[in-house]
């Protein structure tokens, strides 16, 4: 049994859609949940933007929690946070050690990226752990078969939020495909330095399916793996976020973000150490 999966509810359908595909997660990989409602200020509030999110008071959370645990097929728990969503999560995070941390993803196509859901961003600069997105698209899902881990060939290490990926990969029998996405304006590097950066982080190991590799080249990396991500072929796209990346200032603009923002399918993000 893995550490629990925490999932952030605000009882709301992506939400609602997130902790779906959370539990479908869970069975298989023998995990339980914790739920996790946050009493928001506005500030971070990704439903700020069109009004839609309304207050609960104590009693109307506690009857949502339970309608939701009493139709889970996996042991769950609920618990509720207050304040500033990011530090909300961050101190769940402390106290579970989840193995990630599920979010679904509004459907926010009318709006500029710096105003979409910017929950997913503000916790990776707040308490940097394994973080699964759940895109609209995204309804009654299977367990992920077919994972698509993007890297760009540089040596990265994830210490402890390697096992998540590791555990996806063994108990669901999923297949893995190291996409190799180079930028025009970096030093060449071949697809079989990228798989060996993805080896080299203990990933790979005892895997049931032998590994694929794909390598694309150009300008935008993000749109590459966009494209690669299709629902017809990939099931799980896992991107690395390494620290420059997710405590800059232009995070809205990285590789990472646009992902995030625009995925079919949904996406795993690993905090890169170092």
């Amino acid at each position: 049994m893995i550490a629990p999966l925490l999932v952030l509810a605000d009882f709301f359908l992506p939400a609602n859609r997130a902790l779906a595909y959370a539990a479908t997660l869970a069975a298989p990989l023998g995990a339980g949940l914790v739920l996790l409602h946050v009493t928001r200020d506005s500030v971070l509030d990704p439903e700020r933007f069109t009004g839609e999110l309304q207050g609960l008071d104590a009693e109307a959370v506690n009857l949502a929690f339970d309608s939701l645990v009493r139709n889970l097929a996996v042991p769950a728990t609920a618990e509720l946070g207050h304040g500033r969503v990011a530090e909300a999560v961050a101190a769940a995070v402390r106290r579970h050690r989840p193995a990630l941390l599920v979010l679904g993803r509004p459907d926010r196509g009318d709006l500029p990226d710096e105003l979409v859901s910017t929950t997913a961003l503000d916790i990776l600069r707040a308490a940097p752990c394994p973080v699964l997105v759940v895109p609209p698209a995204v309804q009654h899902a299977p367990a992920p078969r077919r994972i698509l881990l993007a890297v760009d060939g540089e040596p990265f290490s994830l210490g402890e939020h390697a096992a998540v990926l590791r555990h996806l990969l063994g108990d669901l029998g999923a297949e893995l495909t190291v996409l190799h996405v180079e930028a025009e304006a970096s030093p060449a590097a071949t697809t079989a330095a990228a798989l060996k950066s993805v080896q080299g982080t203990g990933l790979t190991l005892e895997l049931p399916q032998p590994i694929r590799t794909r390598s694309v080249r150009g300008a935008r990396p993000a749109e590459a793996i966009l494209k690669a991500a299709q629902p017809s072929e990939t099931d799980l796209v896992v991107v690395i976020a390494r620290p420059r990346s997710f405590l800059s200032e232009l995070f809205h603009h990285s590789v990472t973000a646009q992902v995030l923002l625009h995925s079919p399918v949904p996406v795993l993000v690993l905090p890169a150490q170092g």
